[in-house]
């Protein structure tokens, strides 16, 4: 465990400092406007620190720093060393695939549009992101018949100047054919010009030149010409069509919208240039530390601005919740653009209906992200190998039951129990339970009770030799169960009453902490936040939570609803459902005459007059 530096070494200034482990590698970079009392934070008890912060200063073994003259510049410094060395508990943003954009390299002799990925190279522009390569290929198709820029590569066009003819898209009228000194410099620079004006958004003045040029050659019966260029105006406003307006002002910002649980976060952030949606692109944030809303946006801030380049910020940057410290990251923006950058919540109007539209797609992306993981094969065996190595497990647990009581003080108090079977949900096979021999609220015997009938059917099941088919034929290679020791102790008497605790694995997760609590262990196992197992653990812990609140819910509702009919002579549940079915509701039952009720033909008078002074019916 890392040791307090002496009192005085730390300097009272603006820094990044570095937690490294005994290898000295740098498993923590944070930043802070004042050393010494930012790294105080860490050295209190144990207790008093985040569960995350915890783990990472036990497993430091020294913390070092680097002054800088202000906290921009420690921002900037976390971000490279973060970028450089991946410590294991800093936040890490991952794009959830490898985007596509359109490149203009202006840096080129003959610059040259292309279809690029990966990292973004000075001196060339980017445009986009866009969702899929063939939107930018189909894009860029229509715009060449207006913007005939080269798209060959270097090899290629050296080739075709060596040989002194052009390729085939010089033939189509889709390349102005510079390698072969067709068009001069100055013209071809102002076709760069234009397309790049033209994807910055300013659409405007491009569609007026073309309709200008059109005009004049329609009224000098160059008919062919004209031609030419109504087929570029039908191909530059078919781009224009693609591109979604979005306001009424030609504005520049980003919108950045997010969703996330406890391990995990969506971020989707939206391009608008010129009032338009010029491209889109999704993030998954690993949450390896305790993040907040505001927490979660300056990562995604400083992470997505500290390397691009000054024309890629906008003015403006709209998030669902302000970073924690707003003007350090307006500073830090503005930095990185040259000129101020605001960072705000949109409250009304247009474009909080965007923000909201981003929030949608990040919601949508997180549940396919989601989808995606527990679905795949290869993740989910890899998931229980984990797990049987996390939990010390005689054997990977392909069938793993879930436990949860719901009550509501204490009445419909219940238990749900959940079944994944190769680290799938299996439905058919859920069970609920709802408390016969428990009385009060006491969610430790409602658990022994729940456990103690679904295990003794599977012993009188197995005692009888059942076919596998039955309901509780199948014993657990894992019963969890969502609470902490006191929960765990139960269902480890129930297990050993029964003679199953050598052939039942059991565990429990206490959700404060994600802690998995074992029998016979004094400490809980801390399986890492961004692990496999832990998210399976989770699924089935948060599915057992639902279901027994679903059922939970439905009683309550149910009793809510019926309980003033409860208790009347004569009026068992068969007649009290025939009852409900023909008023459809106690409510309309109340607003029924006397006189009606006890014309009722299946209902017996001396019932129907109980009915009527429960209910207190009007003749």
């Amino acid at each position: 465990m890392v040791t307090r530096p002496a009192p005085g070494v730390i300097p009272d200034s603006p820094g990044s400092y570095q937690f490294m482990d005994s290898q000295g590698r740098i498993i923590y970079v944070g930043k802070a406007k004042s050393l010494r009392s930012r790294l105080s934070s860490y050295f209190v008890a144990a207790d008093r620190l985040f569960e995350r912060t915890r783990q990472m200063v036990e497993a430091a073994d020294h913390v070092e720093w680097i002054v800088t003259a202000n906290e921009v510049e420690a921002l900037f410094l976390e971000h490279t060393l973060i970028k450089r060395n991946q410590p294991r508990f800093n936040v890490r943003l991952k794009d959830d695939k490898s985007y596509p954009w359109l490149a203009v390299t202006l840096d080129e002799e003959w610059p040259r549009a292309m279809v690029t990925r990966g990292d973004k190279r000075k001196g060339v522009r980017y445009y986009g992101p866009f969702a899929h390569a063939y939107a930018i290929r189909e894009t860029l198709d229509l715009l060449l018949r207006t913007f005939p820029i080269r798209t060959c590569s270097a090899h290629k066009f050296d080739r075709h100047q060596k040989l002194g003819r052009p390729c085939l898209y010089a033939h189509i009228e889709k390349c102005a054919a510079p390698c072969v000194d067709d068009v001069t410099k100055a013209d071809y620079r102002r076709l760069v010009e234009d397309l790049c004006r033209f994807l910055d958004g300013d659409t405007d003045d491009v569609l007026r030149q073309l309709d200008l040029k059109m005009a004049r050659a329609a009224d000098a019966m160059e008919f062919e010409l004209a031609a030419r260029l109504r087929d570029q105006l039908v191909s530059v406003r078919k781009v224009i069509e693609r591109q979604l307006m979005v306001g009424p002002k030609e504005e520049d910002y980003d919108l950045i919208g997010i969703e996330q649980d406890e391990l995990e976060a969506s971020v989707q952030i939206f391009y608008v240039r010129k009032g338009r949606v010029v491209g889109r692109k999704g993030l998954v944030v690993d949450k390896v530390e305790d993040l907040g809303p505001g927490a979660l946006i300056s990562h995604v801030i400083e992470q997505q601005y500290a390397d691009a380049l000054a024309e890629d910020v906008p003015k403006e940057i709209l998030v669902p919740a302000l970073p924690d410290d707003t003007d350090l990251y307006e500073e830090f923006l503005g930095f990185v653009r040259g000129t101020r950058v605001k960072i705000r919540v949109p409250v009304r109007g247009g474009k909080s209906e965007l923000l909201a539209t981003a929030n949608l797609n990040a919601r949508e992306a997180f549940a396919r992200h989601k989808l995606k993981r527990s679905s795949d094969h290869n993740a989910r065996a890899r998931a229980l190998v984990a797990l049987q190595k996390a939990l010390d497990l005689p054997e990977a647990p392909l069938r793993i039951e879930c436990f949860d009581i719901a009550n509501l003080g204490d009445t419909d108090i219940v238990a749900s129990m959940v079944v994944m079977e190769d680290g799938i949900a299996k439905r058919s096979e859920y069970r609920k339970f709802k408390m016969r021999w428990v009385t009060g609220q006491d969610d430790f015997a409602s658990m022994e009770e729940a456990l103690t009938r679904r295990f003794r059917k599977y012993l009188a099941e197995r005692d009888e030799g059942a076919v596998p088919s039955k309901r509780f034929s199948y014993p657990p290679n894992l019963l969890l169960i969502d609470g902490g020791k006191g929960q765990l102790g139960a269902a480890v008497r129930v297990l050993e009453d029964l003679g199953l605790d050598e052939t039942v694995s059991v565990a429990s997760l206490a959700k404060k902490f994600e802690e998995v609590y074992r029998p016979g262990m004094q400490d809980p196992i801390r399986i890492p936040r961004d692990s496999d197992a832990l998210y399976l653990l989770q699924s089935v812990r948060d599915e057992a939570h639902r279901f027994a609140n679903t059922f939970h819910g439905k009683l309550r509702s149910k009793r809510m609803i019926t309980s003033v009919l409860d208790d009347i002579a004569g009026l068992g549940p068969s007649r009290k459902a025939k009852l409900l079915k023909h008023y459809g509701s106690v409510k309309k039952m109340r607003a029924a005459s006397s006189d009606e009720l006890m014309q009722i033909p299946w209902l017996p008078e001396a019932v129907a007059i109980a009915v009527i002074e429960r209910l207190g019916n009007q003749p």
